[in-house]
């Protein structure tokens, strides 16, 4: 992470003041004010934990002040945090076996809107395991389009089954999971017309069910029929080749 600050006046590394603020949130805290209360309350084994230097005459480690705290939050690069963050998760995460599944999707961070701006929304890269492998901020809905690529620069895909919802049914996304070695499933709704309408028009009646759920969800009954086939005639981003092995192949399904 680069520290952005003068070297002047110094007193806590940068390291530590970014540690410090991670720990108290996931100890619960929800503001700065907050995370300044608990760095203040937290022990010296802990404040040492997290690498605060001790005074040199006493010994002691005394902790940063809320101010110091709020000053290095908002001059932090949060796009070089989330990569940061992002390399600790996948370089600590343990290989999992079968193949490695990710989604693609966007969030807004409860709280984050004011009244002089909007919420915060981010679009992330997760396992469906629930971690987190990488983010990044966006300005809203709209610009989770032109962050797909840049999302994935640092994950291996190769081999990889990404998901995402209809707005990332993308020719430019998928040709780039192309490149990238990966799978993908292509949810094709009516904002492609010609696309849905071509997914449409194969011959679904000969094609055997493969599963079939019916429950309640989101307030209302769902009724979920599974169907998949494979062809070679549908451009998009490339006519796929009959073979499912291939990591170039869009996995494409059809559920009512």
């Amino acid at each position: 992470m680069p520290d952005p600050r003068a070297r002047r006046g110094i007193r806590h590394s940068w390291s530590a003041l970014l540690a410090a603020a991670a720990a108290a949130v996931l100890a619960g805290a929800a503001s700065i004010t907050a995370i300044g209360e608990w760095v203040a309350d937290a022990p010296q084994c802990v404040l040492a934990l997290l690498e605060f230097r001790p005074d040199p005459l006493t010994g002691l480690i005394r902790p940063p002040h809320v101010t110091t705290i709020r000053l290095v939050l908002a001059a932090a690069d949060g796009d070089a945090l989330d990569r940061a963050i992002g390399h600790f998760l996948q370089e600590r995460k343990a290989p999992a076996s079968g193949r490695k599944i990710i989604a693609v999707d966007g969030k807004t961070l409860r709280g984050s809107r004011t009244a002089k701006q909007p919420a915060v929304a981010l679009t992330a890269a997760m396992t469906h395991s629930g971690q987190v492998l990488a983010q990044r901020q966006t300005d809203g809905k709209s610009n989770e389009i032109p962050a797909f690529g840049p999302l994935l620069d640092s994950i291996d895909l190769t081999g990889a089954v990404i998901t995402a919802d209809a707005l990332h049914t993308q020719h430019d996304h998928a040709v780039y999971l192309h490149k990238r070695g990966a799978h993908y499933l292509a949810v094709v709704k009516r904002n492609h017309p010609a696309l849905h309408e071509s997914v449409r028009r194969l011959l679904w009646r000969d094609v055997r069910l493969d599963h079939y759920e019916r429950g309640r969800a989101h307030h209302r009954d769902e009724i979920r029929r599974l169907k998949t086939a494979t062809f070679a005639h549908l451009d998009h981003p490339t006519p796929a080749r009959p073979s499912t092995s291939c990591a170039s192949d869009a996995i494409w399904a059809r559920a009512s």
